[in-house]
């Protein structure tokens, strides 16, 4: 017997009434996807995350009261097993690098068409990560700005392989795109990540997409 598909729940944070509202229709009307609280600002938003638990919470960056990164930043803390998606209007070098060093494990513009911000859900939900190329080319440039920072206690090498593999992550490939490219399995490519997290000492593939560049295992131009 097929195991039947996890149902995602997920949290809406945004100041927006109308926003909120529009993307709660949206998604209710997906199967797989259930809608399980919203909220209007910071605070409210880490103690739902809390008390929810949702898989997801999809997270504005201008909120009343506590910002989206400030609140990101805490729920990663306490609530490790729940994932960030920002979903903002600022699609600048600072508000990326600042999101995605808060522990988001993915960044989306608010400007996204209705479908295509279903399909990122989904994509993000099976891979745990999502970041269009457009914001990947901007977080690699806030990286870039700030210059190495090393790590004087670096685990052991990566492989080629890995190596490999991490570039094609710099470029936003999925698992399935990158044993396509490597020409090997899908298991194989999440055997090689797990690996990687491990050695980098990160638990999410953005997370490791950033160490290796502040590492200089890959260039930021890998990414491009």
């Amino acid at each position: 017997m097929a195991k039947a598909k996890k149902t995602v729940t997920v949290l809406i944070a945004d100041d927006q009434t109308l926003f909120r509202e529009g993307i709660k229709d949206l998604l209710e009307d997906e199967k797989g996807i259930q809608v399980v609280g919203e909220a209007s600002d910071g605070p409210q938003a880490v103690e739902l995350a809390k008390k929810l638990k949702p898989d997801v919470i999809l997270m504005d960056i201008k909120l009343p009261k506590m910002d989206g990164i400030s609140a990101t930043r805490i729920i990663r803390k306490q609530c490790p097993n729940t994932n960030v998606l920002v979903l903002s209007g600022y699609e600048d070098e600072s508000h990326v690098t600042e999101a995605i060093q808060a522990g988001a494990n993915g960044y989306l513009s608010k400007m996204l068409p209705a479908a295509e911000l279903v399909n990122a859900l989904k994509t993000f939900s099976s891979e745990g990560v999502i970041i269009p190329q457009p914001i990947m080319g901007k977080l690699l440039q806030g990286l870039r700005q700030m210059g190495p920072r090393g790590y004087d206690n670096a685990p052991d090498s990566l492989t080629a392989t890995e190596i490999k593999v991490m570039a094609l992550l710099g470029k936003g490939n999925s698992n399935k795109e990158i044993a396509a490219e490597l020409n090997c399995s899908v298991k194989t490519i999440k055997n090689h990540l797990n690996s990687i997290f491990q050695k980098l000492g990160v638990n999410n593939r953005t997370e490791a997409v950033v160490r290796a560049i502040e590492k200089g295992i890959i260039s930021p131009e890998d990414g491009q």
